[in-house]
């Protein structure tokens, strides 16, 4: 149920960016990290429903969906997490991994006609 407050919040955005005039918003490019539990479908069909009557109303949504990733500070390498539950690294196997990707959630970019 987080996905309808975030929608909003993303609505939001976009209109507040649309110069005054009755322009049209045409896309909104979003990137949701794997770690954030958002589920794309539910923001696609919540903007739906909620950017009715507004100039956002036809606009697409572009969602990159940013893999979990995890940087060792025993062996300093880089890599995405083989299961999400689990803050192992895969290479060497030790538990001291900070998150490197995953948690993103933002609008990178609107465009506006």
């Amino acid at each position: 149920m987080h996905e309808l407050s975030i929608t909003q919040n993303i609505l939001d955005i976009a209109l507040k960016q649309a110069p005054n005039g009755g322009t049209k918003i045409k896309k909104i490019s979003l990137k949701i990290g794997e770690f954030t539990f958002v589920d794309p479908e539910c923001v696609r069909f919540y903007f739906e429903q909620i950017s009715k009557d507004t100039i956002a109303s036809d606009a697409a949504l572009d969602i990159e969906k940013l893999p979990l990733r995890v940087k060792c500070s025993a062996c300093e390498k880089e890599n995405p997490l083989l299961k999400a539950d689990e803050f192992i690294c895969p290479d060497c196997k030790s538990n001291k991994v900070e998150i490197t990707s995953g948690r993103e959630l933002f609008v990178e970019s609107i465009d506006i006609e």
